[in-house]
């Protein structure tokens, strides 16, 4: 799909021509604030007796269309509602706006002015708003067709315009919709390798998308293939690669933009396979067809470094993607069998289905050879997260306190909050074997931690931290800016990282 275009200027709402014009209001907004009480004085007090009749309050995520009949020059006016005032935050924009976008798509309009709000969340910045309002408006138009001959092409959404009340704060709004505008755009980047069926995004699919970006922004690319893994003895990802027709690829891209070019980088490392049957231990049928998106945290990898490069991030940045499938077939990896990993850890493989931390465990031990500056892993790794934590947080793990509230910090800036578990020594016991140093599953109790203690015996002495994305890299339902189906979360949590890190 086409990414809809943001941009700004200074203006008076009421002179404004647009297809349409977005209000945000909040609950008990009697339009005292001059730009809203401005359209209601032209259109007759309309606004006030919706208020009045009650049939608009300012509920989150209430939205009201009236047609202005040419009593301004706009034609169309859409209020949308925030709810309390001193409860709304950074994502309450975010929502209102992805909430917007598709009202104005249904009402086949293709741009829209929305007014700057007049009120700024606690300890935000005008900044933070206008990302969050880039952010909310592009990842609420999202839609993915490319595969559906029955739906005629309809018009999207092409132009959002913020209109600030005066020139005093264009600059800094024209910089937050250029974060929230990389930001969004990562996003969707990642929602369509996930939508795209895995007949189609194979691991050379994925290389091939490596070296568009590394073409496009500039960024070093070197991508391993089995002969040069053999070579190295990645003997995890190229056991779970085993069972597959598709070869295995070893995907390193390395953005330079520190003005010290010996600055430690930061390195992200994504667990990246383009379909999970399970392997031997073969998943249920129900619900497989998602399993196309096992593959999130590697596409969330590289589209963060295709941010940071577009966005010129003064950072240091390496993204690591080891890339298969896991298929069973004659050659598979079979529970009993024990590899040999990069780190020259041995691993008993006691359940084929737990292959991604198999594969990371090869991709945080090349990253070593980085000495990161931190250490970063998102992988779609365990149910258990998702019996843990639902759809509504992501499973952090880590080594370092400043890094953990780091990331905790950007992940409440982007709305993709986290939420720490505890990273002790005592649940190794559950992953002790009597053939090799450690087996990849540690039972049923505390399986999400297990899996992330499995991690951390690769991870080195770097400040690390791993993301286990598995409970909200998919959604059954359609919500504010989020989309059925792969939803990107995880995206702008690590590009909000980045940004963060470099202000």
């Amino acid at each position: 799909m086409k990414i809809m275009q943001v941009g700004v200027k200074a203006g008076r709402v009421e002179t404004e021509a647009a297809e349409a014009l977005v209000l945000m209001l909040c609950e008990g907004d009697n339009f005292s604030e001059q730009r809203a009480a401005s359209i209601d004085k032209a259109m007759g007090g309309a606004l006030t007796d919706l208020l009045k009749s009650k049939e608009f309050e300012g509920k989150t995520g209430e939205l009201l269309l009236l047609h202005t009949q040419k009593t301004i020059p706009a034609k169309r006016v859409l209020l949308v509602g925030v709810g309390k005032k001193g409860s709304a935050g950074l994502d309450t924009i975010r929502q209102a706006m992805g909430y917007a976008a598709k009202r104005v798509r249904q009402a086949k309009a293709t741009s829209f002015t929305v007014s700057v709000p007049a009120f700024v969340p606690r300890d935000s910045s005008v900044i933070e708003v206008a990302q969050a309002m880039a952010e909310g408006a592009i990842l609420g138009s999202y839609q993915f067709n490319l595969y559906r001959s029955d739906l005629a092409p309809g018009k999207d959404v092409a132009q959002m315009t913020l209109l600030a009340p005066d020139k005093s704060s264009l600059h800094d709004l024209s910089e937050g919709i250029r974060r929230g505008a990389a930001s969004a755009e990562a996003a969707v980047f990642v929602r369509d390798l996930c939508n795209h069926p895995s007949n189609v995004m194979t691991p050379t699919r994925i290389a091939q998308e490596a070296k568009a970006i590394a073409k496009e922004t500039g960024v070093t690319l070197k991508i391993l293939e089995q002969k040069d893994m053999e070579k190295l003895g990645m003997g995890a990802l190229l056991g779970v690669a085993r069972g597959s027709h598709e070869p295995p690829k070893f995907i390193i891209l390395e953005y330079h933009g520190a003005r010290k070019k010996e600055d430690r980088p930061v390195v992200l490392v994504g667990k990246t396979v383009t379909f999970d049957t399970g392997g031997i231990s073969l998943k249920p049928a129900e619900n497989m067809e998602h399993m196309k998106a096992d593959m999130t945290g590697g596409a969330e990898v590289l589209a963060a470094i295709r941010a940071a490069a577009r966005l010129k991030l003064p950072l240091n940045l390496v993204s690591i993607l080891p890339v298969t499938e896991n298929m069973p077939g004659g050659r598979a990896m079979k529970p009993g069998d024990i590899v040999t990993t990069l780190s020259g850890k041995t691993v008993e493989v006691q359940n084929t289905d737990a292959e991604g931390r198999l594969i990371l465990s090869d991709g945080l031990a090349y990253a070593g050879r980085y000495k990161p500056a931190v250490l970063i892993d998102i992988a779609t790794l365990t149910g258990a997260c998702v019996v843990a934590l639902g759809q509504f947080a992501i499973g952090m793990f880590g080594t370092d306190a400043t890094l953990k509230e780091s990331v905790r910090t950007a992940g409440l800036r982007a709305g993709e909050r986290v939420w720490e578990m505890p990273l002790w020594d005592e649940y190794f016991e559950q992953l002790k074997s009597d053939v090799a140093d450690m087996r990849n599953i540690g039972g049923r109790g505390g399986g999400m931690i297990t899996a992330a203690l499995f991690l951390s015996k690769f991870a080195g002495d770097w400040p690390w931290v791993h993301l286990d994305i598995a409970s909200t890299d998919w959604s059954e339902r359609e919500r504010a800016y989020i989309p059925k189906g792969p939803t990107g979360i995880g995206t702008r949590l690590l590009i909000q990282y980045l940004i963060d890190r470099t202000l």
